[in-house]
């Protein structure tokens, strides 16, 4: 007879997978988490604000004390005024009044130091003239002047009255300036064809007034 060798039984158990272990479960039966995102303000909110905040830097800038026609407005119209010992002449052009300092409107004088010529071909200083001739005016006389705006130097642009006559029309009608504005060109046209003042005949005018027609 033949011999059968049989494999020898293992008693050791294999291990078997726990079903619960094998198991997946679903991404869908997973609780989802919740995402929290801000909201976008509304577009019309936006605007409200950055109206808000020009109109707080127009006032800003009107509180820091910036010329008024820099915000498109016109600006106000002072009224000053200084007693005779107040008023000191600065040149043909230019007031002090009291602390306050004042250029005519509407017109131009000759700068002090300028040079130009008299009748008699002598050399003169026709910015002291001007200034002169403006003191005459002024002489002993309160001073009130409309004051609107101010010219580059930072000095108040008025129009004044001493003693009830019209400062700036006065100096032009004298010869000692030149209209500016057009409400005076007939003055300075009156006194240079009458020869008054630094118009006087036979003289070499200051260089600006040289042309004028």
């Amino acid at each position: 007879m033949q011999r059968i060798n049989a494999a020898p039984l293992s008693l050791r158990a294999k291990p078997v997978a726990s079903p619960a272990c094998s198991l997946v479960t679903p991404r869908s039966v997973l609780p989802r988490r919740r995402i929290f995102r801000p909201q976008r303000a509304p577009r019309r909110l936006g605007g409200v604000l950055a109206a808000l905040g020009l109109t707080g830097l127009a006032v800003l800038l009107i509180a820091v004390g910036l010329p008024a026609d820099l915000l498109g407005s016109a600006p106000r119209e002072q009224a000053w005024s200084a007693s005779p010992g107040e008023v000191r002449v600065v040149d043909g052009e230019t007031l002090r009044l009291g602390d306050r300092i004042l250029r005519l409107a509407g017109l131009m004088a000759p700068q002090r130091g300028e040079s130009c010529r008299d009748r008699s071909g002598a050399a003169l200083d026709c910015g002291a003239a001007s200034a002169a001739a403006l003191a005459r005016l002024v002489a002993g006389q309160p001073v009130s002047c409309r004051v609107q705006g101010r010219d580059r130097y930072g000095r108040g642009l008025g129009q004044c009255e001493a003693g009830g006559m019209d400062v700036n029309a006065a100096l032009v009608a004298a010869g000692f300036a030149l209209a500016e504005a057009s409400v005076l060109r007939p003055t300075e046209v009156a006194a240079r064809q009458s020869g008054r003042g630094l118009w006087a005949g036979g003289g070499a005018l200051p260089e600006a007034w040289r042309g004028r027609d």
